[in-house]
């Protein structure tokens, strides 16, 4: 293969794992007033998924109200025995490096797509919870679908074959939930993927992976990829869990029996709180509430059968730690309230604290408004970057647990009920909320590029929740950069950022080079021939990215960042910083004064330790650019070595 003309690079390949009615609204999304108007809901916008099979008669991929897709369009429909529409303008199944007919009833693909360009579907629900309308971040954006993945994972030579067709296709966004072990950028599919993306044009938005909270798990690292982690909306599917001792434990459940006694009956736990099938002992568990522990994500409806053929009245589910969503609104075959490990932990002493513990569950259905949201999820995958510390990720943090997107069907095991939606928790879900994001954005600002979209988004992005405190972890700890990156997205002020850090293409050869990584290396990712020793190679952090991750030690360093004028306004921005304990920051200029649009003004930054500061290792801070109407915030993350 080597000796064959156009041969770059050969590996073995990896196979990679797949990784609303509420969250428009707490994202800010309006019908009649704010972005979704201005951008005209992402008209014209044409986003790739690359995902698994999609139902493509869903309503939420109805066209009733989409124009005819722009000229630019070069995709197919391959769709078996159906027809695309004009907002499912495309769908193929990519196989061995050939092209064939989708298969049409997948999940995955379904809830993703939805997600990210889902049309208003009125009346939508999951068995009589989260009644509403829902609908994707671009509801009047074209969707074309790659089926680049099986249920059993995706293959890297066909996930890099889907980016070449959507490329050749004349997609603007692409959208992969998706995601694998890190590894050099050279070495990986999906970077090289959306680093020819990105030359043609195409934002691209990326899962950081569901191996939280355990630091260094993340997927998809590479600069010129928007990493997304994941976060909590303010909607809750309540069931509480009341003690005979009068404590309460807020639970979810998404089956929400219409006539459940509000009485108090014995709670009990088998050995472990194991409740495996056939394992438990009818004398203890009839007409008992049980407390069961859950091992696996999926685990809650085989626990719940176990109860139920036992003879039990009720189950109080304790989420297990390498739980996928902590906790997770699952459809139940008995009367069930989902509570987490650290609630778990309290009704187990509560059990172990009296001869006739008891206990209720009250089911208080859909609540919404919830202050402390968002917080980070338990799962979602968190920094530092392996491959690149000196690039500060995840990059954003997006909604991604208890999300109601399409489905092809779930069904209520209590009343053999089907739904054409369904919840679901995972980078999964808060990918295609960006990937919408993005697509509304590059519909108000079509020349502007995937790095300033990507800019936009990270320095105007909240890093407080609704009840103005600082964003918490979901387990209601406190969150570091490395889970929540440059904050929660914020549609809105994403649009209109004032300032944006902007990267050309070519400049990631410097970074490249920087990374000592060989010529030969640097080919495979950009399929352009250069030497290194001819080019003037940057360290990481010197890279124009809108975050910064540093590691600092006796001697000072000083860092340059260009920000451009996206307003049209005469405008001056002042340098605030948010001070870090030990470590004087010091900025150059301070005050930034832009007489036109698309000036470009470059700064410098310097930090210094003062102190030795001993047991710390790593530090946080930000600073922010302010005008009267913006304000441009990037985080500063220092190790100290």
């Amino acid at each position: 293969m080597e000796r064959m003309t156009g041969f770059l690079y050969a590996k073995p390949q990896k196979v990679l794992a797949l990784q609303t009615t509420r969250s428009p609204k707490f994202l800010g999304l309006q019908p009649h007033k704010g972005l979704w108007p201005r951008a005209n809901f992402g008209q014209g916008i044409i986003i790739g998924v690359i995902d698994n099979e999609i139902k493509p008669d869903h309503l939420s991929f109805s066209d009733e109200v989409m124009p005819t897709p722009l000229t630019k369009w070069k995709g197919k429909c391959r769709l078996n025995g159906t027809t695309c529409n004009k907002k499912l303008i495309g769908a193929t199944r990519i196989f061995l490096g050939m092209t064939g007919l989708p298969v049409d009833v997948g999940a995955h693909g379904t809830h993703t797509a939805s997600t990210a360009a889902g049309a208003f579907v009125s009346g939508a629900n999951v068995f009589g919870q989260s009644n509403g309308t829902t609908t994707g971040m671009a509801p009047r954006a074209h969707l074309a679908i790659y089926q680049a993945c099986e249920d059993d994972g995706c293959e890297e030579s066909t996930i890099l074959a889907a980016m070449e067709a959507a490329i050749a296709d004349g997609v603007n966004v692409l959208s992969l939930s998706i995601g694998g072990q890190e590894e050099p950028y050279f070495a990986d599919g999906i970077a090289i993927g959306v680093f020819r993306a990105i030359q043609n044009g195409i934002i691209v938005s990326c899962a950081a992976g569901n191996g939280g909270p355990f630091h260094g798990t993340l997927s998809n690292t590479a600069p010129w990829i928007l990493t997304v982690g994941t976060s909590t909306i303010d909607r809750s599917f309540r069931a509480t869990a009341v003690l005979g001792n009068n404590a309460w434990f807020d639970g979810v459940s998404v089956h929400q029996p219409k006539v459940f006694p509000r009485t108090l009956l014995p709670l009990v736990r088998p050995t472990a709180g194991k409740c495996a099938p056939g394992t438990l002992n009818k004398t203890l568990v009839v007409g008992n509430v049980v407390l069961c522990e859950a091992d696996g994500p999926f685990e809650t409806f085989n626990l719940g059968q176990a109860v139920r053929d036992t003879g039990g009245a009720a189950m109080i589910v304790v989420n297990g730690e390498t739980d996928l969503c902590a906790p997770s609104p699952q459809v139940d075959v008995i009367p069930t309230t989902t509570v987490s490990l650290a609630d778990g932990e309290a009704i187990k002493e509560y059990i172990n604290s009296t001869f006739a513990p008891t206990a209720m569950i009250a089911f208080e259905g859909t609540v919404v408004g919830l202050k402390e949201a968002p917080a980070i999820a338990f799962f979602s995958s968190r920094g530092p970057s392996l491959t690149s510390p000196g690039i500060l990720k995840p990059d954003i943090v997006g909604p991604g647990v208890s999300i109601l997107p399409a489905w092809p069907s779930s069904v209520d095991n209590t009343t053999n009920s089907t739904a054409s939606f369904n919840l679901q928790c995972g980078t999964s879900m808060s990918t295609p909320h960006l990937s919408g994001i993005t697509a509304l954005i590059r519909s108000l600002h079509p020349d502007w590029s995937p790095a300033a979209v990507k800019s936009a988004i990270m320095t105007s992005a909240d890093f407080l929740n609704h009840d103005g405190s600082l964003i918490l972890d979901e387990r209601k700890l406190p969150t570091d950069l490395f889970a929540i990156g440059a904050g929660h997205v914020n549609p809105a002020r994403a649009a209109d950022p004032g300032l944006v850090y902007d990267i050309h293409p070519d400049d990631y050869l410097q970074y490249l080079c920087g990374l000592n990584y060989t010529d030969d290396q640097i080919v495979f990712i950009t399929q352009r021939r250069i030497t290194c020793t001819n080019i003037n190679s940057i360290p990481e952090a010197e890279l124009n990215y809108p975050s910064f991750s540093i590691q600092l030690g006796s001697d000072t360093q000083t860092y340059r960042r260009t920000v451009t004028n996206v307003d049209k306004t005469y405008s001056v921005y002042n340098s605030l910083i948010t001070s870090i304990p030990g470590i004087d920051i010091h900025v150059y200029p301070t005050v930034l004064r832009f007489t036109r649009m698309n000036q470009k003004i470059t700064y410098q930054i310097s930090f210094k330790r003062t102190d030795r500061l001993k047991n710390a290792t790593y530090m946080q801070g930000s600073i922010t650019w302010s005008s009267k109407q913006h304000s441009v915030r990037s985080p500063i993350l220092i190790k100290l070595i």
